[in-house]
């Protein structure tokens, strides 16, 4: 929802107590892990924003994907670590036959859930190609770049061909988004598109139940083809402000969320009892904005002249503490097309703005509008911005908006408002080839993702060559070409990459993506091991006892029959090669029981 324009900032302090105030739940006497209840584990993550759609061909990015491969299978999936990689999902083998030809057979036994049976290559073909399906529309369709076609060669084989070199296959397409696949049947069934409910799966979660604004639950899928998911359900609060997150983790509502760089320091020297901090650097991107098609911002020498009075150094000490460095683009450094420095410096250069605003013919001054996402960093920000800007004569009302409300605005299906658009603080997320920056900014997705309309020949024929460019060297090149093209229309002010700072109990195994993205369906307790025949064991006794599957732990006030239980499963571990960490798990439990 809309709301007027402020000038006074909230403190850290002042902030936390506002937030606590207004309703986040406090469960102060709880231990600090998983959810153990009702013979139940539980997993409880945070997401910055409410899921937009279970459709892979209309997710709009990490929030959505978060779910998505979690409840679906890939070909491939990103490989969890500190180095960008993919292992096997769906496919057994899976190879480059030339530039534009990779082969691919499936595992024999991928079921999809609900009773739509095995998956085959004919899903394969069919979740793939509907991405660039005019009659989809989806708003994922550059992601998979030059694809032709899909050839199915047999019941599990298949052939994915491009009309030219495709790199960003591998890297972006196979394992991300677009690369979900879904059941021909089901999907048919459905009239060809799903929203926030979905058909089936055959990822080692299912989609339970939405729950608008408050979460998103999946449960354990008991035929998942890759064995015995690790929980038995995982909940995905939407939470859009890092701070209130913290307090959320602080409040052991849940187990794993990003924090603010803000409090990062703070989190390391004291950090919240049986909980871990680590750092990751981000691929985000945020920028300023600036609509090149509403009438006031048509003009060229305004928006040059508000690039120079966005002072990037002011922004990155108040709003991100001196923890990031200031962006040069919108490609990260260390990915291909990384530009050394951006063509307006990062400070800001009053004179040359008020220079630029008289060329504009606004010696007078001028007034524009800034749209945010109403979160502590972006506040922060537009303040700053409203500061410096008024130096050069310029003055910048703020409207703050919720997370539903901003997501659309840019959308020109969504209504009109994206024409009342003028500058806007933005930020997207990114994956591992400089491809998946510059590819929403085309003249075609104007009204999707690119909010500020921009368009450029140049720039469209140049970012669909450099896709298809196999040469590293030249393909690095086209891509800081790409950021110049965007620069130098003055429609865009870039700010940071952030960094990706995470907090997590210790009763989880998380696992992140190089950039610090959550990869769900690889979290674990910590004590589970996907492998460790013991566990496996002492499972199963306790499936014949309890007659299910839960996992081998439960909450401590089981009685003694679960210190049997407990006691049964240590004796197991230890006729093999002890895990330590297991070990002292299951001791630390029966012990505890003993005590009570």
């Amino acid at each position: 929802m809309k709301k007027n324009a402020f000038h006074s900032a909230l403190s850290r302090r002042d902030f936390l107590k506002t937030a606590g105030a207004i309703g986040i739940a406090s469960f102060a006497g709880s231990m600090s892990q998983v959810v153990y209840a009702q013979d139940k584990t539980i997993l409880k993550v945070r997401a910055y924003s409410d899921i937009r759609s279970l459709d892979p061909a209309h997710s709009v990015g990490v929030v959505d994907e978060e779910i998505h491969s979690s409840i679906y299978s890939k070909l491939i999936q990103y490989k969890p670590g500190r180095e960008w990689g993919w292992q096997l999902d769906a496919a057994e083998s899976i190879t480059q036959v030339d530039d534009t030809h990779i082969a691919f057979k499936l595992k024999p036994g991928v079921m999809f859930t609900n009773g739509y049976g095995e998956m085959t290559a004919e899903d394969v073909k069919y979740s793939y190609e509907r991405i660039l399906d005019p009659d989809v529309a989806s708003t994922n369709t550059p992601d998979w770049g030059t694809l032709k076609e899909v050839i199915v060669e047999g019941k599990y084989e298949g052939t994915i061909v491009f009309d030219e070199p495709y790199p960003p296959a591998w890297t972006i397409a196979m394992p991300y988004i677009v690369g979900n696949i879904v059941s021909k049947k089901a999907w048919e069934e459905m009239g060809g598109k799903v929203e926030t409910t979905t058909p089936c799966g055959s990822g080692p979660y299912s989609h339970h139940e939405w729950q608008p604004k408050q979460k998103t639950i999946l449960v354990r899928n008991p035929d998942w083809h890759g064995g015995h998911a690790p929980f038995d359900e995982i909940h995905i609060l939407p939470i859009d402000d890092e701070n209130t997150a913290q307090i959320a983790f602080e409040s052991g509502d849940i187990d794993y969320t990003r924090v603010s760089l803000s409090s990062v320091a703070s989190l390391k020297e004291s950090p919240p009892a049986n909980s871990i901090v680590s750092e990751y650097p981000s691929l985000y991107y945020v920028w300023v904005g600036m609509n090149i098609e509403n009438e006031a911002m048509t003009n060229e020498n305004l928006r040059k002249a508000i690039q120079h009075c966005i002072d990037v150094p002011s922004i990155l000490e108040a709003s991100y503490f001196g923890v990031a460095e200031a962006a040069t683009g919108i490609i990260a450094p260390g990915l291909l097309g990384h530009r050394p420095q951006s063509m307006v410096p990062p400070q800001a250069n009053i004179e040359k703005a008020r220079e630029l605003l008289a060329m504009a013919g606004m010696e007078g001054g001028a007034s524009v509008t800034l749209d945010i996402l109403n979160k502590a960093a972006n506040v922060t920000t537009a303040q700053v911005i409203q500061a410096t800007c008024a130096q050069a004569g310029i003055d910048v009302e703020v409207n703050l908006h919720e997370s539903g409300a901003f997501w659309s605005l840019g959308d020109q299906n969504a209504g009109e408002q994206y024409k009342n658009i003028q500058l806007i603080l933005n930020r997207y997320s990114m994956g591992p080839d400089p491809s998946y920056a510059t590819a929403w900014f085309v003249s075609s997705q104007k009204g999707i993702w690119n909010w500020e309309r921009f368009s450029n020949d140049e720039f469209d024929s140049l970012e669909a060559m450099a896709k298809a460019e196999t040469d590293t060297v030249k393909r690095g090149e086209m891509y800081q070409r790409l950021q110049d093209l965007m620069e130098e229309s003055g429609a865009y002010r870039f700010i940071t990459h952030e960094a990706t700072p995470v907090i997590y109990r210790n009763t989880v195994n998380p696992a992140f993506r190089p950039d610090g993205l959550p990869l769900l369906r690889y979290f674990t307790p910590a004590w589970f091991s996907w492998n460790y025949k013991p566990i496996r064991l002492a499972c199963n006794f306790r499936h014949a006892w309890r007659g299910r599957y839960p996992p081998s732990i439960h909450n401590v006030h089981g009685g003694v029959k679960h210190m049997r239980i407990c006691r049964y499963a240590h004796w197991v571990i230890g006729k093999f090669q002890p895990l330590k960490r297991v070990q002292s798990r299951f001791s630390w439990e029966a012990s505890t029981l003993q005590q009570t």
